[in-house]
């Protein structure tokens, strides 16, 4: 499977704000997942794709032409860009911006979210590094981190999810 590097990510998503602008649009983008850990954390050197929810234009079915056209031309899969992980997003908090060009704008979800988002998937070594990255950026009150995490987690998921999350707490900070 084709892995995407900060550069490939950041050219297609360059690249399709063009497109955008083009046609008068403005992409508006949340971005989550491995893109989020590469793009945000440099948590790692590629991800398998850019996971992400189109906020605008109303028309996705343009941005998914769009997405399409950018693998055509710069050789990418063609789902690179997708909403694969829509599942796992609760809600939509406010998060830092992670790209910006003429035409498109890509934020994240708040740290808490994202890392709600890893708690509940939890499926790979992937999840689990990604998750105990961001539990050390949180890094603060076990109580209160969670709290803050909880709202976010994907129904059905929250006792698997608090138990990963007491676990990850425990070998970064030790029992309370």
């Amino acid at each position: 499977m084709a892995t995407l590097s900060r550069t490939e990510i950041e050219s297609a998503l360059r690249r399709l704000g063009e497109l955008a602008k083009q046609e008068q649009e403005q992409i508006q983008l949340v971005v989550v997942g491995g893109a989020v850990m590469l793009l945000v954390y440099q948590a790692r050197l590629t991800t398998r794709d850019v996971d992400a929810v189109i906020l605008s234009p109303r028309s996705t079915a343009t941005v998914r032409k769009w997405v399409k056209q950018v693998a055509h031309e710069l050789d990418l899969p063609e789902e690179w860009l997708n909403d694969g992980a829509k599942g796992y997003l609760i809600g939509l908090s406010q998060g830092p911006t992670v790209f910006s060009a003429p035409g498109i704008e890509a934020r994240a979800p708040s740290l808490a979210q994202l890392l709600a988002m890893k708690l509940s998937a939890w499926r790979d070594e992937t999840d689990i590094d990604d998750a105990r990255r961001l539990l050390q950026e949180i890094g603060g009150e076990r109580e209160k981190d969670w709290n803050e995490i909880e709202p976010y987690l994907v129904p059905g998921r929250e006792l698997k999810a608090k138990y990963a999350f007491l676990d990850l707490w425990e070998s970064l900070y030790g029992a309370d």
